[in-house]
């Protein structure tokens, strides 16, 4: 443990441990919805979720380089749509002080072990404590993996059909197999789809094809009245913070018209409050694009993610209120008239240009007049494109990440039998 993690955080501590009030820690490297996996199933366990986010140093000495700097890093824990709120520099062994500081009295991470530079438990105090809770793992995924798949460039997670897939009817495995990991994925949609909760509908979903047109999947809160619909679209490969202040920024441009039409205004709020709650103005739609049309122009192995994984990713944002998966590369007239929700009022595009364009694919939103764009940001240039760029440019290091990562996963798998053994003796002792 390094001296810092020993210091405990600046402010005033809470008054009191608060049962509801859960913490969960991390690096969250860009932000993926694995991560987004356990943060959701903490927030089904309370009221308020606490999320500390460790240092590009801590990281460092425990783990390895990152791919994405702390502020950006925290730019994606404050966009998910559970987290109450973040911590900065929280330590990388997490201590009662800290979480007792903020006043979370249980700590949740996933049933795997995380272990620090000298390969000790991370979590060995507040377990000790006992104030730990443990959430499922997401299977198949985690920022090793992803890396992985960007140095050794493969496509095996490609989905040819996301529909077809979910129903069981596409991908390995027996028929039986096939429909058990349709089931399985069909509700981690389900359970990314949720409100701020994690417990009630939030998000809408659906399908689009070109022949079958639009297919609804699951069901949310859907526009209020006075909301404006708009319309946004992209791969959304390895949701990171390119995208996400893109999305923000478009929540913004639309409350500030939102203000100069009084929507604002104590009237307008005290009326929207007296119909069952306040709420924001603008009711915003991700179309994500399928593997195989991000592949044909972008080529190599992109997207580095699978359509699935993109749509989780857009899903968990606190700034998207539906996805459409498998949404046209090019939003025709035909297809913005017949989104479910209506002509959405406004198309969004932002400054960042991922993709080798050679035609305009919004001359459809610009001839009807709703065709907007957002400025210049300090992400702009941020997208699946730089980050693998980022990795590649330090292979060596994320190379020998991987390995000390292999390594570190044997001390771990050790720790995790062990837990599992003893948790197993305890349950026999118990029935005695």
């Amino acid at each position: 443990m390094s001296a810092m993690d020993e210091i405990l955080p600046p402010g005033d501590p809470a008054p009191g441990l608060l049962e509801g009030r859960l913490w969960v820690d991390g690096c969250f490297d860009f932000f993926h919805h694995g991560h987004a996996g356990a943060v959701v199933q903490a927030r089904q366990l309370g009221d308020e979720l606490y999320v500390g986010v460790h240092s590009d140093e801590a990281i460092l000495e425990n783990k390895g380089p990152t791919v994405m700097n702390l502020k950006e890093r925290l730019l994606a824990i404050d966009a998910c749509r559970w987290v109450t709120k973040s911590i900065p520099y929280a330590p990388y062994v997490t201590q009662l002080g800290w979480i007792s500081h903020f006043g979370c009295k249980y700590v949740v991470h996933g049933d795997d072990i995380t272990s620090d530079s000298g390969g000790e438990d991370c979590y060995r105090f507040v377990k000790a404590a006992d104030r730990f809770k443990v959430v499922k793992r997401t299977p198949s995924i985690s920022t090793t993996d992803l890396v992985g798949r960007m140095l050794l460039c493969t496509k095996g997670h490609f989905i040819k059909s996301l529909e077809k897939m979910l129903a069981g009817r596409e991908g390995p495995g027996t028929e039986a197999e096939r429909k058990a990991n349709g089931e399985a994925m069909t509700e981690r949609v389900r359970l990314y789809a949720t409100d701020e909760t994690a417990k009630k509908p939030g998000a809408d979903v659906w399908f689009w094809g070109p022949e079958a047109g639009f297919k609804e999947l699951f069901s949310g809160v859907g526009p209020k009245q006075g909301q404006r619909v708009v319309y946004v679209d992209g791969g959304f490969d390895l949701f990171s913070s390119g995208h996400i202040q893109f999305l923000r920024l478009v929540t913004e441009a639309e409350e500030e018209l939102a203000r100069k039409d009084g929507w604002y205004s104590e009237q307008a709020v005290n009326e929207r409050k007296g119909k069952g709650g306040d709420y924001g103005p603008v009711f915003v739609v991700a179309g994500v694009h399928d593997d195989e049309v991000i592949n044909k122009w972008k080529g190599v192995n992109y997207p580095i993610m699978s359509i699935f994984e993109r749509g989780l990713c857009v899903l968990q944002c606190r700034y998207i209120n539906a996805v459409v998966f498998g949404a046209p590369f090019t939003p025709t007239k035909s297809y913005l008239t017949s989104l479910p929700w209506g002509t959405p009022d406004a198309v969004y595009h932002g400054p960042t240009s991922f993709m080798p364009l050679t035609d305009d694919v919004y001359t459809a939103p610009k001839e009807m007049g709703i065709y907007r764009e957002i400025g210049n940001h300090e992400f702009e240039d941020v997208n699946a494109g730089t980050i693998v760029q980022r990795i590649m440019k330090s292979r060596d290091m994320y190379e020998a990440r991987q390995k000390a990562k292999g390594m570190k996963a044997d001390v771990e798998a050790a720790h995790r039998k062990r837990e599992l053994l003893e948790e197993e003796q305890r349950k026999k002792e118990a029935s005695r």
